[in-house]
């Protein structure tokens, strides 16, 4: 047996022989933050399991339709709270040009390339932009 140094909370502790790469301590905090840290994970490096997520998200939605809804009224203070918060995260964007859409969203300025793009317009001072297209760019000639 050996002392190892949890990755969660930071303290020793004393490994299992079961588990030759064990990280976390017993803890009910620190398995809570594997478990977490494992999800996360596989979210970011998995596809399949992102879409089972969100499949099951979506059910779960589809059986609780109301449950935001009540949860907003149950709790007015927060509501409240993040609607003057995003009139302040919105406030000095609304004062640049395209409000809140990037004036040029491509990785890799400068240059042409073909593929899917959503075109909308520049002018007007709304938030969101609802009257936008999504089309197909290709290039013919670079000359």
């Amino acid at each position: 047996m050996h002392s190892v140094r949890c990755a969660g909370c930071g303290r020793q502790f004393v490994a299992r022989r079961q588990v030759p790469r064990q990280k976390f301590c017993s803890s009910p905090q620190c398995q809570r933050e594997r478990r977490r840290r494992w999800q996360a994970q596989r979210l970011h490096t998995d596809a399949d399991y992102r879409a089972n997520q969100r499949a099951a998200q979506r059910a779960w939605r589809g059986r609780h339709p109301e449950y935001w809804r009540a949860w907003r009224a149950a709790h007015p203070q927060y509501v409240e709270r993040n609607r003057q918060r995003q009139r302040e995260r919105d406030c000095p964007r609304r004062r640049q040009p395209g409000d809140l859409a990037k004036m040029n969203a491509s990785r890799r300025a400068g240059a042409l390339h073909s593929g899917t793009y959503r075109l909308a317009p520049v002018a007007g001072s709304e938030l969101a932009k609802m009257d936008a297209w999504t089309v197909q760019i290709t290039v013919l000639s670079t000359a």
